[in-house]
């Protein structure tokens, strides 16, 4: 295979076995071949069907590199919870190669190599409070926030109630981005944040 297409593919992020079939000049069952080959040889990692990244590139990603996977892992989706958590400074949990979005298909969760890429489905009136950061879709603080609580009082989230620091929450935001919850989301923002 020829060079210029490899290195065309390690300027990706991520590629599919189309982006494999433009590059190298190959039909796109072909390439799908190639792709399976590669993971045995293990040149590529499947991050999920037809969705790959070079193995050689892996240990070197960066969290913000993640934050994008993420986003491309399940579409739609948007990071948020403990990772947009600590990514706003809201808390002090650190989740180490683990990152939780919420989704509006269904909850799943991908583990590659030691990294788990967890989602939550929310409802679509629900689906909200998040916006563009660079390559990547990041919830706003309050709806991080908002998130976790309202899927922990459905029993779907755990998380570290002792290592938020709710002051750096805006009330106002809260309560704006709260009023479509259902009332018992509602009350534990208001508990945690004493409005």
């Amino acid at each position: 295979m020829n060079r210029k297409a490899w290195r065309s593919l390690r300027e990706n992020l991520f590629f599919s076995a189309e982006d494999v079939a433009r590059k190298f000049g190959i039909k796109k069952t072909s390439a799908h071949v190639f792709c399976s080959r590669q993971v045995k040889n293990g040149q590529f990692v499947r991050l999920k069907k037809n969705f790959y990244i070079l193995e050689n590139r892996w240990p070197y990603l960066e969290r913000q590199d993640f934050y994008i996977i993420a986003n491309y892992l399940q579409v739609p989706s948007y990071l948020s919870c403990t990772t947009a958590l600590a990514y706003h400074g809201i808390t002090t949990q650190v989740q180490q190669d683990w990152y939780e979005s919420v989704s509006l298909k269904r909850s799943i969760k991908y583990d590659v190599l030691g990294v788990r890429f967890h989602y939550f489905k929310l409802k679509k009136d629900y689906y909200f409070g998040f916006r563009k950061i660079g390559s990547f879709f990041m919830a706003q603080k309050e709806k991080a926030f908002i998130d976790a609580c309202h899927l922990f009082v459905h029993n779907h989230y755990a998380f570290d109630l002792d290592a938020l620091d709710v002051g750096r929450l805006d009330i106002g935001t809260l309560e704006l981005l709260m009023k479509p919850f259902p009332d018992r989301t509602k009350t534990m923002v208001k508990e945690l944040c004493g409005i």
